[in-house]
């Protein structure tokens, strides 16, 4: 159904932001520019706004975010009293926008093209209440980026979590779809495997990525690598399985060296030496490591799910937020 009739709704865009102050004054006239061209064409309603996160930054970037409040309409802000993460932050914007019709999700180094919010609003009005904004074209990262990402949305896809390939947190959110996700009260939180199980119309568009023009990578290799185990173990059970799974085999494997062992013993063949019983105790030690290290990963979450903390706690507002 067309959304093209109705009243022109207010988009507020979330922005999660720690230690952005490099790119911030650029992200600010990026943006004021945009939102101010949309409402001039009647694509959104004057009301709309940046709503900026700041995660517990260590340098001028609530200092930029509040000054430029002041000044700018299109210029919100929120401060948490800590670093939380950039999903924890990203929550915290998404639940303070109860005035929003249509939410769009963007980092603030705008490597994720902002131009493209045009096309996701024009795909919310003909009907869609999520609209996946996915990279066609990578180029600006570096080829060990590049396979890395590759072989991440593989993973996530063969280990049954619904995740949309090459899609970052770069989306738009209608109202009754965000109010759905907001539903989760997960303690342990991966946005781009929870937006696809609210099971509103989706739609997908895509954008080239763009250089970052300061700053540095919030994503480095071990942050990617923690994020993907993340993502995981909070939507898939399978390594519990290929535990099982493995330790099945290496039960089947074991009955046939016992058999093997018999026979040589009645056969008289006995070899004394310590290689092949080393290899053994070095090679079950690292499975058993490996399992209880997984097995550990999954309680971990248990764990820190019941005891139910809040996610982030928001310190400081802009004067005209509320």
């Amino acid at each position: 159904m067309s959304r093209s009739s109705l009243p022109t709704p207010c988009l507020v865009v979330v922005m999660p932001c720690y230690n952005e102050e490099e790119v911030l004054p650029r992200t600010f006239g990026v943006m004021s520019v945009l939102l101010a061209r949309y409402v001039a064409s009647g694509l959104v309603a004057a009301s709309s706004y940046v709503l900026c996160v700041d995660d517990g930054s260590q340098d001028q970037t609530w200092k930029l975010i509040s000054n430029e409040s002041d000044t700018n309409g299109y210029i919100q802000g929120l401060k948490l009293s800590r670093n939380c993460g950039h999903q924890n932050a990203l929550l915290a914007g998404l639940s303070s926008v109860p005035e929003a019709q249509i939410i769009v999700s963007l980092d603030a180094d705008l490597q994720d093209d902002p131009e493209v919010i045009h096309d996701m609003i024009l795909a919310w009005q003909a009907g869609h209440d999520v609209v996946y904004g996915a990279r066609n074209d990578r180029a600006s990262d570096t080829l060990f980026k590049r396979q890395t990402a590759n072989v991440f949305y593989k993973i996530m896809l063969s280990m049954g979590v619904n995740i949309v390939p090459n899609h970052a947190d770069f989306r738009l959110l209608d109202r009754a779809a965000l109010n759905a996700l907001l539903e989760y009260n997960e303690r342990n939180l991966f946005l781009r495997g929870l937006v696809p199980l609210i099971g509103f119309s989706s739609t997908v568009v895509y954008y080239s990525r763009s250089a970052r023009l300061a700053g540095e990578s919030k994503y480095p290799l071990r942050k990617m690598i923690g994020f993907a185990v993340q993502g995981i173990t909070s939507f898939s059970i399978t390594p519990l399985r290929m535990i099982s799974a493995c330790g099945l085999i290496i039960s089947l494997l074991s009955v046939v060296a016992i058999l093997y062992v018999i026979f040589e013993k009645i056969m008289g063949h006995v070899v004394l030496g310590w290689t092949s019983v080393t290899l053994a105790i070095f090679f079950m030690g690292g499975v058993q490591m490996l399992s209880l290290g997984v097995i550990g990963e999954y309680i971990g979450k248990i764990y820190l799910e019941t005891k139910n903390r809040p996610n982030f706690h928001v310190e400081k507002r802009t004067k005209h937020f509320s």
